[in-house]
């Protein structure tokens, strides 16, 4: 049977070129000493180059020098580290001071040399501070006051007007109006927000706020026993939102909202106000935010955009439907000229080639954000355009 430590102990003893001998492999890492002998030595050099000690110059690199030079001649540890290496005799006489007897905390504070632990920080201490953050952002200005939903402390005054509009309701008394304009944002007005009912019992003094614009704080109560004291804008903007908010009026105010704000049978349906996305794999599309067509068609939508991807005008591209509006006894095309019109600034400026090569630069898509759309479509609808234009900067509505 073979003796395995003895052949390897044979193998190990005839290694008479060394093959088998493993040597730790050098570390080419520098330590803290040498590099600082290192920097030393380009002070020396300095000197002995120009026959004098680095200055506090424009010129960058003597000035760097210099500094290193201050801060080792501060810095008696250092010095003395460096003692043997000071052939010009540039950091003189070094001498180690004691170590300090650390014993309580009060020496511990004392001896806080760097300041780390103190908060009575000098100006200059200030500026290196951990706390003292630099180049970071500041965060983006908030509103100064946000409006929560809180519980209504005198909801048992309100709470007999929920229940009396709920029975007039079911009797045919108070019928439901969409939403179409901050107008019908009044005084004692009820609305259905997200399938709760809520009463608008003040409407407060409009101001100048952001941009030019004017708002107004309400105090609204909620049929669960909440309150909020949100802007008019706000409550406008959440009942846009919301596909399924009303306006909750008597029966007989109806009559005094025109006939365009109700679908009889003696209506003529005259087309559709669209806004589609475009779903085209080109880059210099694709990355576009907020970009919208505004178009008009007397036919379905759907039917409308079948051929996308064989028409200039929806980019040569398969588009999706993001909202539509049925328009009834109005001029689509004259609306959709208007929204163009109001949206000119931030029209997009790209040519697309159809399947022949030809060119064409389509009108109707615009950068502009869906809610600001949709609502100019209602305020073109109910007439209040004409009193508001589009700040492409801000990307707002802004009252004129």
């Amino acid at each position: 049977m073979i003796d395995f430590i003895k052949e390897m102990e044979s193998i190990l003893e005839t290694d008479t070129l060394g093959l088998l001998e493993v040597k730790p492999k050098a570390s080419s890492a520098i330590s803290a000493d040498e590099r600082l002998i290192a920097s030393f030595e380009e002070i020396i050099a300095f000197v002995r180059e120009h026959n004098r000690e680095p200055a506090k110059t424009r010129d960058i690199s003597e000035r760097k020098l210099y500094s290193r030079l201050k801060g080792l001649r501060e810095n008696p540890e250092k010095a003395a580290a460096l003692a043997a290496s000071d052939t010009l005799h540039l950091l003189g006489d070094v001498r180690i001071p004691e170590p300090k007897a650390i014993n309580t905390i009060d020496d511990v504070l004392e001896d806080d040399v760097f300041g780390l632990l103190g908060d009575d920080l000098s100006d200059e201490a200030d500026l290196n501070d951990i706390f003292n953050l630099k180049n970071v952002p500041k965060p983006a200005d908030t509103p100064d006051y946000i409006a929560k939903r809180k519980p209504c402390e005198e909801f048992g005054q309100f709470e007999p007007l929920f229940k009396q509009t709920h029975a007039e309701l079911a009797s045919k008394k108070k019928v439901l109006r969409s939403f179409s304009s901050e107008q019908q944002i009044t005084s004692g007005a009820f609305f259905i927000l997200q399938g709760m009912m809520v009463y608008v019992a003040n409407v407060g003094k409009r101001e100048l706020r952001n941009f030019g614009n004017t708002d107004a704080r309400l105090y609204c109560v909620f049929e669960n026993g909440t309150e909020s004291n949100l802007l008019l804008r706000s409550l406008a903007s959440a009942l846009w939102k919301d596909e399924t908010s009303r306006q909750i009026v008597d029966d007989v105010q109806m009559e005094l909202f025109g006939e365009s704000e109700q679908i009889t049978p003696d209506d003529k349906a005259t087309g559709y106000i669209y806004v589609l996305q475009s779903l085209s794999e080109d880059p210099q599309i694709r990355e576009i935010r907020n970009l919208y067509k505004i178009g008009f068609s007397s036919q379905p939508i759907k039917q409308r955009i079948r051929n996308a991807k064989q028409e200039p005008t929806c980019l040569m591209a398969d588009v999706k439907l993001v909202t539509e509006f049925e328009t009834y006894n109005l001029n689509p095309q004259k609306l959709e000229m208007l929204l163009h019109t109001f949206f000119a600034e931030s029209c997009l400026n790209l040519d697309v080639f159809d399947s022949e090569g030809k060119r064409h630069t389509p009108r109707e898509w615009f950068i502009v954000p869906l809610h600001v759309i949709e609502t100019a479509v209602r305020l073109l609808i109910n007439g209040d355009i004409v009193n508001y234009h589009y700040d492409s900067q801000q990307q707002k509505i802004v009252e004129k």
